[in-house]
């Protein structure tokens, strides 16, 4: 049995069996994962889609290195509407997430809008960049990548889970927080309307 769980693993074949469990179950995965996800959170919550007061987004710091970019920073992103995405590339919820950040990257990269994804390894064997480096370039991302492997950016961010999204405006305060799978409507609505705040034309249709 460990062999063939350690050739499962080796292959990447025990994420794809994963994610058709999870694609295929009738059960509520997503439903689930918020429920078990503490709703006081200690953030001042808002109405609509922007579910948070404005604050400050804190910078990225302690990045060990950079994949498909030169080092990013809130500061040097001012302008422009960003995600910040908490991830690790053996997560199964990080994964299910990907299809839907490559798609608003497609979609409103040229209207002012940008992804950090922030890679905070869960395990010792995500620390290594060759291994995120093979995971961003099987997984089709194209975004830029930043291995937090001291969980610097993490801290600053208060974060608590994989996958987390903070996204922020373009005067660099944070509007919107999600932690966990899901709400993806949500997430794009928010998106579209941090962009066109901020005077860009975004695209008439919803990404796919």
């Amino acid at each position: 049995i460990f062999i063939v769980v350690g050739v499962l693993i080796i292959t990447g074949y025990d994420k794809r069996f994963q994610t058709f469990v999870s694609q295929t179950t009738p059960f509520n995965f997503d439903g689930l994962s918020a429920k078990l996800i503490p709703a006081n959170t200690g953030r001042k919550a808002a109405s609509g889609v922007l579910n948070v007061k404005p604050y400050a987004a804190p910078e990225i710091t302690g990045i060990e290195s950079w994949l498909n970019s030169e080092p990013q920073s809130i500061k040097e992103l001012k302008g422009k509407v960003v995600l910040v995405d908490f991830w690790t590339y053996s997560c199964i919820n990080c994964i299910r997430t990907q299809p839907y950040l490559k798609s608003w990257y497609e979609a409103y990269k040229d209207s002012g809008f940008e992804i950090v994804g922030v890679h905070a390894p869960e395990f010792a064997f995500e620390r290594s960049k060759n291994n995120v480096e093979s995971a961003v370039k099987k997984a089709g991302l194209t975004y830029p990548v930043g291995l937090d492997n001291d969980f610097a950016t993490w801290n600053a961010y208060k974060n608590q889970y994989w996958p987390a999204s903070y996204l922020i405006d373009a005067e660099g305060n944070v509007r919107r927080v999600h932690e966990g799978e899901g709400q993806y409507k949500e997430t794009e609505e928010a998106i579209r309307q941090l962009l066109q705040e901020k005077g860009a034309t975004v695209p008439i249709e919803y990404s796919d």
